[in-house]
């Protein structure tokens, strides 16, 4: 009896033993043909690529915007610099203009990804880069155009100053609080573009620092306190995420090497806010008038002007040394990257390091720093000559613009036109899985 029962207690195991290896095998079934759903395809219209142009795409106008704006500020200049700046502004006008046609033609196409890619956790990161596009070609107007123009185009950018500022200031607050609510980001995948919801604050103080020198007295006190104020709240959000991406590098891995150029974001907030403040300090003695808060001797202009200046040169060099770190984990994985969108951030944040160094060296009469802020320049170009050469054969190859590939590929349930989701529930979830 004893006998019997332990074969056929054997018997039962090797039952079930089947039964799980059966289980498991199925799921590996499952698993593969899932795979080859989510594989991209081979071949796709036009149609299908327009559908999947993202926000990362207004990195290259931002990039290209910002490369603008420090030839236009670099300290060593040669004849012909001006036309190139011009150029550069102008096919960055160009640029901007088509990005914004295609983004229309997408959220025509597949409709719930307008609102999805605001909030989604990859993409909608990027949704910044949009603003600080703006900022940027404003930055532009005025260095390229205040000379060859009038004094309407002085109000015109008073105007769009104080519209940028509240639309910066919205997204700031409507965005960051759609992923409060919305999504559950882990800290161990901590990166830079966490910042970008609050970068378009970031470059305030650099616009205001550019237009000021041409507005009325009474703008331009308003013009200063704002710039002020804005720039301060975006260094202190940004600061904030600061924590969180130092967390991440100190407990997990680096990010991959084809996203590792993404990490010279962390460069940009040091980087504009340094160069911000001093360009505002240089200007606050011609703002603010002798006694306006204390009555003594020295002007309250001039008290402004130096804590302004310190203030700046005592956080430039935390920029430098993101620039480094960063500098250093890209060479350390450079034989393993692959373009990405994120190469864009070879020049955008870089530039407000660039921007930075051009301050600093000006109130420091320092030649040295004007070989520097030159050496930037230079390579700011190169940069962005490669990165748009990888960018545009890309495109060709089907790296990039291709469903399946880019940051919205967990869209891929979002059917085309407004009521292509009609009774598709699953397609609400369109945030998993990246």
């Amino acid at each position: 009896m004893r006998f019997r029962e332990k074969r056929a207690g054997k018997h039962d195991e090797q039952e079930e033993e089947e039964e799980e290896e059966k289980k498991e095998e199925e799921e590996e079934e499952e698993e593969e043909e899932e795979g080859e759903e989510e594989r991209p395809p081979e071949v796709v219209g036009l149609r299908d690529r327009i559908a999947h142009f993202t926000w990362p795409w207004f990195a290259a106008t931002m990039s290209t915007a910002a490369l603008a704006v420090v030839l236009g500020n670099t300290p060593n200049k040669f004849p012909g610099l001006q036309t190139i700046g011009k150029v550069v502004f102008i096919f960055d006008l160009v640029l901007f203009a088509l990005f914004n046609v295609l983004m229309l033609t997408r959220f025509i196409l597949v409709p719930r990804k307008l609102l999805g890619s605001l909030h989604h956790p990859v993409e909608g990161l990027f949704f910044g880069t949009y603003w600080v596009s703006v900022a940027l070609i404003l930055n532009c107007t005025y260095i390229y155009g205040h000379k060859e123009t009038g004094s309407w185009l002085t109000k015109a950018l008073e105007i769009c100053y104080w519209m940028y500022c509240a639309a910066a200031f919205i997204v700031g607050i409507v965005q960051y609080s759609m992923y409060f609510r919305l999504e559950r980001l882990n800290v161990t995948d901590a990166v830079p573009a966490w910042i970008f919801p609050i970068y378009p604050l970031l470059v305030v103080g650099t616009l205001a620092g550019s237009i000021l020198p041409g507005q009325p007295d009474t703008p331009s006190w308003k013009i200063f306190v704002g710039g002020v104020l804005l720039q301060g709240l975006a260094w202190v959000v940004s600061f904030l995420m600061y924590g969180l991406y130092m967390q991440r590098l100190m407990t997990s891995s680096l990010p991959s090497p084809t996203t590792r150029p993404g990490m010279y974001v962390s460069v940009g907030p040091a980087g504009y806010t340094a160069a911000g403040l001093i360009s505002l300090a240089n200007q606050a003695p011609t703002i603010i008038s002798d006694n306006y808060w204390t009555d003594i001797a020295v002007p309250d202009g001039e008290i402004v002007r130096i804590f302004g200046i310190m203030t700046g040169l005592f956080i430039i060099l935390f920029a430098y040394w993101f620039f480094f770190i960063t500098t250093v984990a890209i060479l350390a994985g450079v034989r393993e990257m692959k373009f990405s969108l994120n190469w864009w951030a070879f020049i955008f944040p870089n530039a407000g390091l660039t921007l930075a160094t051009i301050q600093a060296a000006g109130v420091l009469h320092s030649e040295a720093l004007n070989g520097i802020a030159s050496a930037l320049t230079i390579l700011l170009v190169i940069m962005w000559l490669v990165t748009a050469a990888f960018c545009v054969r890309a495109v060709y190859i089907g790296e990039v613009l291709w469903p399946g590939k880019d940051e919205d590929k967990t869209m891929a349930r979002l059917a085309w036109g407004w009521q292509g989701n009609r009774g598709n529930p699953e397609s609400r979830n369109i945030t998993s899985s990246v």
